[in-house]
């Protein structure tokens, strides 16, 4: 099948890629914005475009309907496969492939709709999830092809919600495009159970100390699943913090530092202990 990929991160490229590999599909074209727009999901990363292999047919825009609709249209795509691609994909496009256009999205849709999935988790979720939806006018907001929920992972970190999310993410992609190829329509989503996730505010990026020591680690891990983006302030400085070690309390003062370490800070939660890893 002839494949046209939407997306604008280098892990969700080499995904798409890997699927196309495993079922023989060719990947005839790659749309992503122009550079920046993958700082939306890692923000120390390079252009996208520059780790691209080199056989790859590119094309950088931002103008979907005028620029992006004929050049997919004249490849006669079978599939359209988005994947962190931080644009509203218009119909122009959506009624081109023969199979359909098809997004992945990490969250258990219809929770979780918008840029920013894992705030499910930093909320409270004691769940990931990642599903294979039609994609339609809306975000987010097509039948569902194919999904995946599982506990958080014991080791909660940002890098382990980022590798469960690639296991569910290869495995909906896989069983979904199988049923969009058997023309299955999949299942609406009920929009009654439809909440949104913004991206997080600047605020939103502090940890606070005195919180308890699951909230603090649960909101680390979700702030830092693609780059290092959690901090805190300690004794006057700004404290990126990459892991959040939980251990017995101290019986002090929360908010209180203990101590420093070669790789970070111990210090008193509301409940425990939280062994600050920094970056």
């Amino acid at each position: 099948m002839r494949i046209v990929a939407l997306t604008s991160f280098l892990p969700a490229y080499l995904r798409l890629e890997a699927w196309a590999e495993r079922n023989e599909h060719e990947i005839v074209l790659v749309v992503t914005p122009p550079v920046g727009a993958n700082q939306r999901y890692d923000a120390a990363a390079r252009p996208f475009v520059l780790d691209l292999p080199e056989s790859a047919n590119v094309l950088i825009t931002g103008k979907l309907r005028s620029v992006a609709a004929p050049a997919i249209a004249a490849l006669e795509p079978d599939l359209v496969v988005s994947m962190a691609f931080p644009r509203l994909i218009p119909a122009e496009i959506l009624d081109v492939p023969a199979y359909g256009a098809y997004n992945l999205h990490p969250s258990p849709l219809p929770a979780g709709r918008g840029p920013n999935p894992i705030r499910l988790v930093y909320e409270g979720a004691e769940t990931i999830g990642a599903t294979l939806h039609r994609t339609e006018a809306g975000f987010d907001t097509g039948a569902i092809m194919a999904q995946r929920e599982r506990p958080l992972p014991a080791d909660l970190t940002g890098a382990a919600i980022f590798q469960a999310w690639g296991e569910m993410l290869s495995e909906v992609l896989e069983e979904g495009t199988a049923k969009a190829f058997a023309r299955d329509p999949g299942v609406p989503q009920d929009p009654a159970l439809a909440s949104q996730a913004p991206v997080f505010t600047e605020a939103e990026r502090w940890l606070d100390l005195t919180e308890p020591a699951a909230v603090i680690r649960r909101k680390a891990a979700a702030l830092n699943v693609t780059s290092v983006t959690a901090r805190t302030p300690i004794q006057g400085a700004e404290v990126f913090v990459r892991e959040v070690r939980i251990e017995p309390s101290a019986g002090l003062t929360p908010g209180t530092v203990i101590d420093k370490h070669p790789d970070g800070w111990t210090v008193q939660a509301a409940d425990a202990v939280v062994h600050l890893v920094a970056e």
